[in-house]
């Protein structure tokens, strides 16, 4: 970042842990090896000898109940829901450093919410490219647009690149998870969500 020759710009994208909760469970599967490495980053991080607090936070219903084996969806829900708060432990990082950083680093560093990126693309592209020093060619905000509004909106591949209605994505959560669900993300996220202005 203090490297006068590479003018390096970070932009860090946020999405409502509670969405991105809704689609790693739809994509559990996909999604199981990525989330056992970042819950290992975690086990790295730690310090030799600190006692670690047993990870309940996110786990499905009767995941430790009762002396039955778990089903491996079991098994992925909870590796799913323990890298969703690693994940958010690092954004409250990210976010309480920036806060704190010199005035050079804030200069360097933005925020986008992917809900304000979806509600205003070209708002929001425009503000990126401003803040990266490009211009906004009118092919680009086309493009960022059409990709936002497209036709509809399939929860049944979440992680296909096409055009589509995204406006809907931000709020699919609120019909696929269950309330217990819903309480265990802000549990587990809370402090993130709450800098973030979820």
């Amino acid at each position: 970042l203090r490297e006068p020759g590479l003018n390096l710009r970070v932009v860090q994208l946020f999405r409502d842990p509670r969405a991105v909760h809704n689609s790693r469970l739809k994509a559990r599967q996909a999604l199981l090896r990525e989330s056992i490495q970042v819950l290992r980053s975690r086990h790295r991080a730690e310090p030799r000898g600190q006692s670690r607090q047993q990870q309940q936070l996110l786990l499905p219903p009767g995941l430790l109940g009762g002396g039955r084996a778990s089903q491996p969806q079991h098994r992925a829900e909870f590796f799913l829901g323990g890298a969703l708060e690693v994940i958010c432990q690092a954004w409250l990082r990210d976010l309480l450093l920036a806060r704190r950083a010199p005035s050079w680093l804030r200069r360097r560093y933005t925020q986008l919410r992917y809900e304000d990126l979806v509600r205003e693309p070209r708002a929001q592209l425009r503000r990126l490219l401003r803040f990266a020093g490009l211009s906004v060619p009118p092919a680009l905000e086309s493009f960022v647009h059409n990709m936002t509004r497209g036709a509809a909106y399939s929860s049944d591949r979440p992680f296909l690149i096409s055009a589509r209605d995204a406006r809907e994505a931000i709020h699919a959560w609120r019909e696929r998870l269950s309330r217990q669900q819903v309480r265990q993300v802000e549990a587990a996220c809370g402090e993130a969500m709450s800098l973030l202005a979820y």
